[in-house]
């Protein structure tokens, strides 16, 4: 018998700006769960960290469905005013 596991989407490269305290922080998380148990990595943080707003998103804006697909790339600038 063999163990199935689901295929994983590849992984690639985003460029975000954060604040800089964030970031620091997030760093040193990593480095200090770096081994075992938790074997963080910064990618395994901010990972983690993307699912679970995703998913309060989700639930606190559309039903707990996933978003339709984008038609258009995100553009760059100022935030959409509310």
């Amino acid at each position: 018998m063999s163990l199935r596991f689901p295929a994983q989407s590849p992984k690639v490269r985003a460029t975000l700006y954060l604040p800089h305290d964030l970031l620091e922080e997030a760093r040193d998380a990593a480095v200090h769960l770096a081994g075992y148990p938790a074997r963080l990595t910064l990618t395994k943080f901010a990972e983690k960290a993307f699912q679970a707003e995703l998913q309060r998103l989700k639930d606190t804006y559309n039903g707990g469905r996933g978003f339709p697909p984008r038609e258009a790339d995100l553009k760059g600038g100022r935030p959409i005013a509310a």
